[in-house]
């Protein structure tokens, strides 16, 4: 039976903000999480970000296949499990990326998401703490903060920064998207703020959006070539829920091709060997996985920092700091201060993304992420435009088996060349005169790693991803045999059939992907309304 206008599946980053845009629009809609609520400590208080990434009740945690780049390590990549997806997991880093990565967009064939034409809506989403200017916007669901996690260090970081060459930027999210910066962060005083949080709480746009929580779909249903409803198990049970005018999957970069792939929509090949029916032949299903990639350079220090004020009583008062004033140590961000830069002559865009952290991880013996006991630094040197392109496909006809992750991290020589560049630049920067007297060693990669040769074989054991995946069912124009979507974000194939999420990127942003993803699932709303109209 047809009880809505539209079902949407997945209430992550992009999809909570399509399904309040829809319902906002004047359609029913029901939006369809697999996980639980983000309401709970673990979180709004932004610190407790480690309890719940990696840990299966909140995180779909995808183990890739082993990467040859990587000596055949096989990482697990984090995704939400729980209502704002990402959003309510992520290091809440604000970065849009750079004009040139948009225009860069519609260039490809994704006509309309060029940087003048994105600009609009993220100012419409975001409440920004800095105020409004033609770049930036107030009154937005996501609120965009300063970070109340501060540390003296940090501010003579960014001094350092402008001593070893890089320009200071007041606002990497406007008009210059050089330089360095504090980093912003998606937080509404000093809890953070998710999709969920946004768009979604305190808030049924007139009865017209329900949401439904612990409910997986299985594939979508497509009939006489328009895409009618879903098939969704939820309570141990499977049942069909239908829509009048059609679906929008917003699942994610890892399941979003996986259900299209369920529903017959993808790799004709690869769908009878799967022996699923052919809905839709698109070889670009799956293909075009793309992720940041970075390696840390890691200081002791001689100041305070997150390491030492987790500790004995100075981590009791930061508890008790947190409860009276939402500042200090709790609302900490993954990064503090960030750079974009150039590494080379005659770039148009930064190819590095510098960001440092007034805090140092180590791992424990069972590898597991725990802060250092000592006082340090990390700063991570992440490489912005990465040559691979992987790939995600079924692992069997199950619709509960996780997909297969093809991807090599390092696509080439060059890329471990650029990120060798970037330890050059954040090591200038730990030894220019504003941290003279503070920086009392280097951890990783270490001062007796100093040839090319040694730091290319650091980058190659010490890279990690940094959890932007995109790509994998990406726009374009309806001529382009690869793309999966068109610039409405309309399946290519069935009707009624769309997706908003970083699945729909052509290319990676520079910088952390969560804000570009909310401004997908914004900005796609609009294509959609007027699709229907």
């Amino acid at each position: 039976m047809e009880n809505t206008d539209i079902i949407v599946v997945g209430g992550g980053s992009a999809g909570a903000a399509m399904a309040a845009r829809l319902a906002e629009g004047g359609l029913t809609v029901t939006l369809l999480e697999a996980g639980c609520s983000d309401r709970m400590l673990k979180s709004r208080v932004p610190a407790l970000t480690s309890s719940i990434v990696q840990n299966p009740q909140f995180d779909w945690r995808y183990t890739v296949e082993p990467d040859p780049s990587l000596g055949g390590r096989a990482d697990v990549w984090p995704a939400g499990k729980l209502l704002g997806g990402g959003s309510s997991l992520n290091g809440m880093m604000f970065i849009r990326g750079h004009r040139t990565d948009y225009d860069q967009w519609a260039e490809l064939g994704a006509t309309g998401w060029d940087y003048a034409s994105v600009l609009p809506y993220f100012r419409r989403m975001e409440d920004n703490e800095r105020g409004a200017d033609a770049w930036r916007g107030t009154g937005g669901p996501i609120a965009v903060s300063e970070n109340r996690a501060r540390y003296p260090i940090t501010d003579s970081w960014i001094e350092a920064a402008q001593q070893a060459g890089i320009l200071r930027s007041p606002d990497l999210n406007g008009k210059d998207a050089e330089g360095v910066d504090y980093v912003q962060v998606s937080q509404r005083g000093g809890q953070r703020c998710s999709t969920s949080r946004g768009y979604l709480e305190g808030r049924d746009y007139d009865g017209r959006l329900r949401v439904e929580l612990e409910c997986q779909v299985l594939r979508v249903l497509v009939e006489e070539g328009r895409a009618t409803g879903v098939v969704l198990q939820q309570g141990g049970q499977e049942r069909v829920l239908r829509a009048r005018r059609g679906v929008v999957l917003s699942a994610g970069s890892m399941n979003t091709p996986r259900l299209l792939m369920l529903s017959g929509i993808g790799p004709a090949g690869h769908l009878r060997a799967m022996g699923l029916p052919v809905v839709a032949d698109l070889p670009g299903v799956g293909s075009n996985l793309q992720d940041h990639v970075g390696t840390h350079l890691v200081n002791t220090v001689s100041s305070a920092t997150l390491n030492t004020d987790a500790q004995g009583l100075r981590g009791a008062w930061q508890v008790l700091r947190y409860a009276l004033s939402r500042q200090g140590a709790l609302t900490t961000a993954i990064g503090h201060a960030q750079a974009f830069v150039k590494s080379r002559r005659g770039l148009i865009a930064p190819n590095l993304q510098i960001s440092f952290a007034a805090f140092a991880f180590d791992f424990d013996e069972m590898g597991r992420l725990m802060l250092r006991k000592d006082s340090a630094v990390s700063t991570l040197i992440g490489l912005m435009r990465p040559s691979h392109r992987g790939r995600i496909t079924l692992r069997s006809p199950d619709p509960l088996a996780p997909p297969v992750i093809e991807h090599r991290l390092l696509g080439s020589d060059d890329d471990i060349e650029q990120i060798v560049e970037g330890i050059a630049i954040a090591r200038r920067i730990m030894a220019a005169a504003a941290l003279a007297g503070t920086v009392t060693g280097e951890v990783r990669p270490g001062t007796m790693l100093e040839s090319p040769e040694d730091l290319r074989a650091y980058v190659r054991m010490a890279s990690i991803p940094l959890y932007h995946p995109v790509g994998t069912a990406r726009m374009g124009r309806v001529d382009d045999p690869l793309a999966v979507v068109d610039p409405d974000l309309a399946v290519r194939g069935p009707s009624g059939l769309w997706v908003a999420d970083a699945s729909i990127f052509p290319t990676l942003p520079a910088g952390n992907t969560n804000a570009t993803a909310i401004m997908v699932g914004d900005k796609g709303a609009d294509h959609i309304l007027r699709s229907l109209r």
